[in-house]
């Protein structure tokens, strides 16, 4: 995108950044013998460095949550910049259809397809992070992936338990992209199977407008009291109607690590009984 089109229309620029990384670069891989695609094209959201929902997310996750100028600040401390200059980046990696069909399957361990899309997955998704923050720095702006910061920690909240000083999840629902399900999966657009990534840069983007004000509006348990399919779809009992156990869920997770590395030949582990298989896998649900 030329120089004037870049100033003009700086949301599309951003987009055009990640969309092309994804669709087109050999970094999106599974790395398995067949080299299939880690992810599919990916959508893309943007949210205010001063929206109210970040300081909401101190008071509701925990007060160690950042705010988009909190870790800009400590990443650029000679930078003088004000909340209202920064624009959070927000964008969903949905699952492969294969992926999601593999997963679809299993009944009590991860598929290989999964476990990949866990461990090498991810690796494409810190590419992408670094990828973003690089090219927005090689164009002058400061830019910043939260969680490739040396200063993100885990953390424990009063009311979530497990927690951390950044949630990427958090910053797709503040941009527009998605709700909170019974299983505390982002149910976006394109579904629940996916991950997220973010970036916070020192330039101003139109926010993406958010098609709602309840941050559970998607999941069908809780606006219509029906469904709760993630509930049966947990072997590891996790999920019910009370919401999600993390204790229950991470050591189920530490458990595929032993099966992942015996059977498949890497070490690694996953885990998406709740993303698939369900009403919300690849779509917001509609009542049927």
């Amino acid at each position: 995108m030329k120089e004037e089109e870049r100033k003009k229309n700086p949301g599309k620029w951003v987009e055009s950044i990640i969309r092309d990384f994804i669709n087109h670069s050999p970094e999106n891989t599974l790395k398995n013998a067949a080299n299939e695609k880690a992810w599919a094209d990916p959508l893309v959201g943007f949210s205010r460095g001063d929206d109210p929902l970040y300081q909401a997310y101190k008071v509701h996750v925990g007060p160690f949550h950042w705010t988009p100028l909190e870790l800009f600040q400590l990443t650029f401390p000679q930078s003088k910049v004000g909340a209202d200059h920064l624009t959070v980046i927000s964008y969903v990696l949905p699952q492969m259809e294969k992926t999601k069909s593999d997963m679809r399957k299993e009944t009590v361990n991860p598929s290989v397809s999964w476990a990949r899309a866990r461990i090498f997955g991810e690796e494409v998704n810190v590419k992408l992070r670094q990828h973003v923050a690089d090219t927005l720095k090689a164009a002058g702006i400061e830019a910043v992936a939260p969680m490739l910061s040396p200063l993100w920690e885990r953390k424990t909240s009063e009311r979530y338990g497990f927690a951390s000083t950044w949630s990427e999840r958090h910053a797709a629902h503040a941009s527009g992209l998605g709700t909170f399900g019974l299983c505390d999966g982002l149910i976006t657009p394109r579904g629940q199977a996916m991950r997220c990534g973010s970036v916070i840069a020192r330039m101003q983007i139109p926010p993406t407008p958010r098609p709602y004000t309840d941050h559970q509006a998607y999941c069908l348990f809780f606006s219509r009291g029906i469904c709760g399919k993630c509930i049966q779809r947990c072997p590891a009992d996790a999920v019910t109607k009370s919401g999600h156990d993390k204790i229950k869920c991470r050591a189920y997770l530490d458990k595929t690590r032993e099966y992942v590395t015996s059977n498949f030949g890497f070490e690694g582990y996953g885990c998406g009984f709740c993303q698939t298989g369900v009403p919300c896998e690849s779509k917001i649900p509609m009542e049927e």
